[in-house]
């Protein structure tokens, strides 16, 4: 099989992933479910992905589309375009598939996919959040990370720029 095209077939439609997960249920799969803007991949994001994939039987990303950035992020973010940024994501082997979402929170796609467990990294306020809720009221589990310290996109990026 041509490795490029796996990885770009992992980059899911939200109306095929609905397919896929009857499969998965069916099946009896614990579907694990994140999501961010992941523009600079580094190795922080890395060791959060792969803790998050080893909870459960499907690993599903939600990826924020450059819109849903572009609301929720600083002027001359996403730094790479929704495109590379899911092909990258793609590109984990533990990573089933990849889903971008233009709302400014993950609430309609949590509400949709219906996760077993969701996965929020430690700067994120699970309290009053309506995903997190829902989640929690249909029997599922929310687990928050510790994100490896030292390793950031803010960090990068303020890198990059004290080069220039």
């Amino acid at each position: 099989m041509n490795q490029y095209y796996f990885i770009q077939s992992k980059v899911a439609d939200l109306k095929d992933l609905m397919h896929l997960l009857s499969v998965y249920r069916f099946q009896e799969k614990k579907i694990v479910f994140t999501d961010g803007c992941f523009d600079l991949i580094h190795r922080g994001h890395l060791k959060f992905l792969a803790d998050a994939s080893d909870m459960g039987d499907i690993f599903i990303v939600g990826l924020n589309s450059d819109l849903s950035i572009g609301k929720i992020k600083s002027n001359g973010r996403p730094v790479q375009d929704q495109g590379t940024r899911s092909i990258l994501l793609s590109s984990f082997r533990f990573v089933d598939h990849v889903v971008l979402f233009d709302d400014e929170d993950s609430y309609k796609i949590i509400k949709t996919i219906q996760p077993d467990i969701l996965v929020k990294g430690e700067d994120f306020s699970v309290e009053g959040d309506p995903g997190v809720d829902f989640v929690k009221q249909n029997g599922g589990k929310v687990v928050v990370l510790n994100h490896l310290k030292g390793y950031s996109t803010l960090e990068l990026i303020n890198k990059v720029k004290n080069l220039s």
